[in-house]
């Protein structure tokens, strides 16, 4: 059994904070018995200040990585600050989605009683492959059939939503259907159906080197499952708003 699988020795507080920030956070996960996998949120696991310190970590391992490449940092004007630029850009920006909460989301109830076919998108999404660390960039179309007892939220919201889900390493399978089970948390529709089209950099940069392949998949829920005659419909709208 992995030695970070196993159930953490009791630690004091004092013996907590002569730790790394790293191994704090992955003790409180281990304790809690939480996943922490590449496209797992752990930011109720992460206390004040801990983020800097994580960066500092990032970085240093960076430079270590730099070093094994043997490139010359020291005297290489271009790469002296990329171990911290690129800690930063984990932890602050490409990898957002795993350190911070979900962003706050205003519901409303659905007064109207809306019951027709609403669909949102295209929403551009940037994530990346947890298995080579490379860009995933694409669109998000949603549909939702709501009902009297949905929640209503802003369009703005869906894009938030999905760039915090999105904003970790992942496969784009499971980033499509963990945007689903949110969405379906919060909406409470009778139907949710979710397409993403995706160009993964893995496939351009590296391997076969093919520039022409995109990713298609979807999550249908509820009625989108059930009424093929609603699925056609919003299939086909989205056909149209692509011009095909």
């Amino acid at each position: 059994m992995p030695a970070d699988q196993a159930t953490p020795i009791f630690r004091t507080e004092e013996e907590l904070a002569r730790l790394p920030a790293s191994d704090r956070i992955r003790y409180r996960l281990i304790g809690a018995q939480c996943r922490y996998h590449a496209n797992d949120n752990i930011a109720g696991f992460i206390e004040d200040g801990e983020i800097d310190e994580l960066k500092a970590e990032v970085t240093a391992k960076m430079q270590e990585v730099l070093r094994a490449l043997v490139i010359d940092t020291d005297s290489d004007h271009n790469t002296q600050e990329t171990a911290k630029r690129v800690a930063k850009m984990f932890i602050n920006e490409v990898f957002v989605g795993r350190y911070t909460p979900m962003p706050a989301v205003t519901e409303f109830p659905n007064f109207s009683r809306l019951n027709e076919l609403m669909i949102v998108g295209p929403i551009k999404v940037r994530s990346a492959c947890s298995h080579h660390l490379c860009p995933i960039l694409g669109k998000v179309w949603i549909g939702v059939l709501p009902n009297e007892f949905s929640n209503l939220i802003g369009l703005s919201k869906y894009a938030r939503i999905c760039d915090w889900i999105m904003s970790r390493p992942q496969i784009q399978e499971e980033a499509v259907t963990m945007l689903a089970n949110e969405l379906q948390e919060r909406v409470k529709p009778d139907g949710l159906a979710i397409v993403m089209e995706a160009d993964h950099f893995c496939m351009h940069w590296r391997g076969v080197k093919d520039d022409e392949s995109m990713m298609t998949n979807s999550v249908m829920r509820g009625a989108f499952l059930k009424d093929a005659n609603l699925r056609r419909e919003f299939l086909s709208l989205l056909s149209k708003k692509n011009g095909n």
